[in-house]
């Protein structure tokens, strides 16, 4: 299973972008897929997940209200729309599929990573 992420870029802090994983070899189909990010020097966190079947999402306190996750099916992909940027949103943004069909917030229990796409918001 191979992921791609794309569509991170520069924007100003309040701007919007929307990112997408897809993937080929195997499909998302019946697997949950999660976003994280990792800062210049800190470690890699959690943004939001969405579960297979009834499509359940989660997120991260800090992006809560401002980003959204969503699957495409049809086209193998995975969203993840965030608007009202701030700075601190500047990161490295990888997919991943979940082991599971449970969106977890934990990076153990995802197994195949995306290669990552730079978000840099400036103030």
């Amino acid at each position: 299973v191979q992921l791609q992420a794309f569509g991170g870029g520069l924007v100003q802090a309040g701007g919007s972008l929307r990112l997408s994983c897809t993937a080929s070899g195997r499909t998302f189909s019946r697997y949950a897929v999660g976003w994280f990010r990792q800062a210049s020097g800190k470690e890699r966190e959690f943004v939001a997940a969405i579960s297979w079947g009834v499509a359940s999402t989660r997120y991260a306190d800090s992006v809560k209200g401002r980003f959204t996750i969503s699957r495409d099916s049809g086209k193998n992909t995975v969203y993840l729309q965030m608007n009202s940027l701030k700075p601190e949103d500047t990161a490295v943004y990888y997919c991943a599929r979940g082991r599971t069909g449970y969106g977890s917030r934990e990076y153990a229990h995802y197994d195949y990573w995306g290669q990552g796409t730079l978000v840099t918001v400036s103030s």
